[in-house]
């Protein structure tokens, strides 16, 4: 169609657009009010020039999709919210000016807030927003000693810390079991490259191939003492990618899963200290068999991601992703893609068994 648009029972539409029969329109009644003092705000972003440059089927598409301003533009201090020094000083980045936040502050939600109600103190303090439930006149914290003692302790396991993850993202957390089998685990693929060139035929070097990885040569890992876990009679929650958080796996424990399984979580931002991947490490004290999911194509990076699990979370087994076709993973090789190559499955596999403990 070389037109640009084409008419269709009375109906104007455009290219790529669906043209709808009469009688499933449904006519609106516009509010002029609101129209008219929509027109100049509209004229004015028409008129803006943003400098990019549309082409093909967006030459004359407008963006509907612009991120809306934020209408409070102070970041308060998450320490100063909750009525505490700073410990960065004037290095914080954050505002420490609380009546310029509170100005400027959205209105509450409600009255009362479900954190306090429960806990006795609000651990978002001023950023809450129910926070004048527990904030008095001049801006401090109430808290109910009563019902702050008998709240139950924190219950969620496996959270990093701040000073854990500047460790990761700086490169100084180490992995040495992992290194260390990284090293041995290249020396007998030299012996064995080795055994396969000196062999006067393919089945000579094919069998000296299968006996290498038997053979005394083959890097072993520190055998100790683990956890068997009994599958049999136990319903086992899959890993669900996006679904199966923390919340979405307390429910389903209340409903008499047995065990459960972290999200897949990326090896590679594992120990780039990334922090949305690290709060799928998370678990709850009622998951009794819990493991954690692990997603890449590089033995030495699972490995390290591997290493780092079993030294600082409280981890049942440690999966390793070998069935997920989304692009994220496949393209880089990981997930589903593994299945295409045995040698490096087994080499991750093996890289994890000497890495971990569980």
């Amino acid at each position: 169609m070389a037109a640009e648009t084409q008419a269709t029972e009375g109906q104007t539409t455009s290219r790529g657009e669906a043209p709808i029969k009469p009688e499933y329109v449904i006519q609106r009644e516009v509010n002029k009010a609101a129209a008219t003092e929509a027109a100049p705000l509209a004229e004015e972003e028409s008129k803006r020039d943003t400098g990019e440059k549309k082409s093909g089927q967006n030459k004359k598409r407008a963006a509907k999709n612009k991120p809306k301003p934020r209408q409070n533009a102070v970041r308060l201090c998450r320490s100063v919210a909750i009525g505490e020094e700073c410990p960065l000083g004037a290095a914080c980045k954050s505002s420490h000016d609380v009546a310029a936040f509170m100005e400027k502050k959205e209105p509450d939600l409600g009255s009362q807030c479900p954190i306090f109600d429960e806990f006795g103190k609000c651990v978002f303090g001023l950023r809450c927003r129910y926070a004048m439930a527990h904030t008095t006149a001049e801006f401090t914290q109430v808290v109910d000693d009563e019902k702050a003692q008998k709240a139950q302790p924190n219950q969620v396991l496996n959270q990093m810390s701040r000073d854990m993850q500047i460790r990761l993202r700086k490169r100084l957390e180490k992995f040495p079991r992992t290194q260390e089998f990284d090293v041995q685990w290249q020396a007998s693929m030299k012996d064995k490259d080795a055994q396969a060139g000196s062999a006067n035929t393919e089945e000579t070097a094919r069998d000296a191939q299968d006996d290498t990885v038997k053979t005394e040569q083959a890097p072993k890992r520190q055998r100790k003492a683990r956890g068997r876990i009994d599958y049999r009679g136990k319903t086992y929650l899959a890993p669900l990618t996006t679904v199966g958080n923390l919340p979405f796996r307390r429910v389903c424990k209340g409903f008499g899963v047995n065990i459960t399984c972290s999200e897949m979580a990326i090896a590679s931002n594992i120990i780039q200290g990334q922090g949305s991947e690290l709060a799928l490490l998370k678990r709850h004290a009622s998951e009794d068999i819990f493991g954690v999911q692990l997603a890449g194509n590089r033995a030495d990076i699972v490995g390290k991601a591997a290493e780092f699990v079993s030294n600082n979370c409280d981890v049942d087994f440690i999966d390793l992703n070998m069935g997920c076709p989304i692009d994220m993973a496949f393209n880089n090789g990981g997930g589903s893609a593994l299945l295409a190559h045995p040698r490096k499955i087994e080499r991750i596999v093996r890289t994890m068994l000497a890495a971990t403990d569980c």
